[in-house]
């Protein structure tokens, strides 16, 4: 049922005070028209009293505004026409092209999942990035963030992973929302998808940093309701990257000091973690369904600190990290993916045999074990010099600098499968004494990939 009041108590930054009201429920969609015609959402509901939610810029309206409640939620018109196509933060096109055809409106908040209608993320998810696939592997229906810094090549690594991403199978599509990005940035992500043609199968919802603070709550909503239904309807299986989560949290904190609620740590709502969790918790796969979502949660770290709120909290939600390092980047290497910082939790259950390979698991960990090894002898040599190191030693040397600048370090252009990653991880294993692979057997390895070469032959 519509009810129109005339009876706006206070204008306080994007929120609207509306007395005397009756009747009026959480979420529900309001219209707003004074100078201008302006949507709301109420976000707040007392006695005679309602809090909306201007979704978009406050500047004009007065107190005399008429505020029309619509006694509907916000919803999203979704369809398979989305895919190609750029939008606002709020599902408006912005690419000079129609309104695309909607074959149903879905309700942005989305619906509660059942966790026992859950599936196990189980299949692995090809970046064709070295140190994403083979140590930091990402699992179909995984929710793995990337944490950066401000200065760090992370919109340059989503773009990159955003045109290379694939599946076993075709039927894969991407979703990205972006909050907060300059219009260079969003330039580079729309020239990078459509020169690879990867736009043909993403839906870009972009928050602009001149657009409206408050468009930023609902941006990834608008991006992880679009990848609902491509995933469950359609039955694709659907990256969702979402950048950046910390413009998101400041917004969040922005509305929360207007309501005058009682701030905790930084000034943060004391709900954010509640809020992250509603978001995070949308990937997944579901029994029965042939989709899935794929999340790749990217934020910047204020002064690089990972126990800044927004990090320390995704992490808690989250089945992992990539953590972007500065020293790397320093040395100019791209990407500046800090692996002995970084984890992937599901990442046993998206690997092996008939996956990736069935060494993968045990290169990974020699990976590890050797470049760990490594740091701890750079810290020496910066002490006291390499006069102390045995040969060995100063093979492990040699292999960080290769891994670092072979392994590590790929083109923004250079995609590399799977296969391509592992074998260059061997060809790193050569330079070091067979006494060192403690994690990995060279002619175990050998064998299997003569074995594999043999059977494809």
């Amino acid at each position: 049922m519509i009810k129109e009041y005339q009876t706006v108590k206070e204008i306080k930054g994007p929120l609207l005070f509306v007395e005397g009201v009756s009747g009026v429920s959480y979420g529900e969609l309001v219209r707003i028209r004074d100078e201008t015609d302006l949507v709301g959402q109420v976000i707040e509901v007392g006695e005679g009293l309602a809090v909306v939610q201007v979704l978009g810029n406050t500047l004009g309206l007065s107190r005399r505004s008429r505020i029309r409640f619509s006694g509907e939620v916000l919803r999203l018109g979704v369809g398979s026409e989305m895919l190609g196509r750029v939008f606002n933060g709020m599902g408006v096109p912005i690419d000079g092209g129609l309104m695309p055809r909607f074959e149903e409106k879905i309700d942005v908040r989305g619906n509660a999942l059942n966790p026992v209608s859950r599936d196990v993320p189980s299949n692995f998810v090809q970046t064709g990035i070295s140190t994403l696939d083979v140590m930091c592997s990402l699992v179909r229906g995984q929710k793995l963030p990337i944490f950066s810094g401000s200065g760090l090549l992370h919109h340059k690594l989503a773009a990159q992973i955003a045109r290379q991403a694939k599946v076993s199978d075709e039927n894969f599509g991407i979703v990205f929302g972006a909050m907060g990005i300059t219009n260079e940035e969003s330039r580079f992500l729309i020239n990078s998808l459509e020169g690879s043609g990867a736009l043909e199968r993403s839906v870009l919802f972009l928050n602009m940093s001149e657009d409206p603070t408050i468009e930023r709550l609902i941006t990834p909503k608008m991006a992880l309701t679009t990848a609902e239904y491509l995933a469950y309807e359609q039955g694709m299986n659907v990256l969702v990257i979402l950048s950046d989560m910390t413009n998101y949290c400041d917004a969040l904190r922005e509305v929360s000091a207007s309501r005058g609620e009682l701030p905790s740590k930084m000034g943060y709502p004391g709900y954010m973690y509640t809020d992250l969790a509603s978001i995070y918790e949308r990937a997944g796969r579901i029994k029965g369904k042939a989709g899935s979502i794929t999340q790749l949660p990217i934020l910047t770290m204020p002064d690089d600190d990972v126990t800044h709120p927004v990090p320390d909290l995704t992490g808690y939600i989250t089945e992992g990290q990539v953590v972007l390092s500065r020293e790397l980047h320093k040395k100019n290497i791209y990407p500046s993916i800090q692996p002995l910082s970084s984890l992937s939790r599901l990442m046993p259950r998206g690997i092996g045999e008939d996956k990736t390979r069935l060494n993968h698991q045990s290169i990974s960990d020699q990976l590890y074990a050797l470049y760990a090894r490594a740091v701890e002898l750079r810290n020496i040599v910066a002490i006291v010099g390499e006069s102390v190191l045995g040969e060995s030693d100063k093979k492990i040397l040699e292999f960080a600098g290769n891994f670092e600048s072979k392994f590590m370090n790929q083109g923004f252009y250079e995609n590399r499968d799977i296969s391509h990653s592992l074998n260059l991880a061997l060809e790193l294993f050569s330079i070091v004494p067979e006494s060192e692979l403690t994690k990995f057997e060279m002619s175990a390895s050998k064998e299997e990939n003569h074995g594999k070469e043999t059977n494809e032959g």
